[in-house]
């Protein structure tokens, strides 16, 4: 009995060290961005550059949500994050024509002919919608403003509480199976505008 207590305590403390060595590397690279980021092109190159990586986090998330993470968080919450957090450039791409297009497309093949819209498309489809119809007040002011980065930050805080409570901890969110690229892809949501309400603040 006393030998299967040892072997037990050893396997946590092995867990446990495995865990701070994790966190400590995601610290060192979460300094090494921010270092990185200003010594490229200052606070306004930072900016610019997590946005792009929140934004591909996000994406990256709805497409695991659409293929194996299957989860009941309410992940079309990454709907409005990539609007807030879109790069300007792609933004305003799928504002304009290019976005009236893909829209325009989406909706005839959903009225239609519904048994050929896959259900994957539906979020897609949504993002879509919604770069192209949202009013100016949405699309030019909030999103290049506080209330933006607040919105976001409240998604990111959201999904990640929700994902640590459905993996059964936050232990758990880092050493399951496909935990840990979730966990990641989730703490990326947050870099961009925590990074962004430090620059407000500051």
């Amino acid at each position: 009995m006393g030998r299967m207590d040892y072997l037990a305590m050893k396997t946590d403390e092995d867990t446990n060290k495995l865990i701070n060595e994790d966190i400590n590397e995601l610290k060192l690279a979460a300094k090494k961005l921010f270092d990185h980021a200003t010594k490229l092109g200052g606070l306004g190159f930072g900016t610019s550059f997590l946005k792009w990586v929140s934004s591909f986090a996000a994406i990256y998330l709805l497409i695991l949500d659409r293929t194996n993470w299957r989860t009941n968080m309410l992940t079309g919450l990454l709907i409005p994050y990539i609007f807030f957090s879109f790069p300007s450039v792609l933004f305003h791409l799928f504002r304009g024509e290019v976005g009236k297009w893909i829209a325009f497309v989406a909706v005839v093949l959903r009225l239609f002919f519904p048994r050929h819209f896959p259900d994957w498309l539906e979020m897609p489809g949504s993002l879509i919608l919604l770069l192209v119809v949202a009013p100016n007040l949405f699309a030019e002011t909030f999103r290049d403003n506080w209330v933006g980065t607040v919105v976001c930050l409240l998604i990111g805080c959201y999904l990640l509480q929700e994902h640590i409570r459905a993996s059964g901890g936050f232990r758990n969110s880092f050493t399951q199976s496909n935990g840990i690229s979730n966990t990641v892809g989730i703490v990326l949501l947050l870099v961009y505008p925590i990074w962004s309400l430090v620059l407000h603040v500051v």
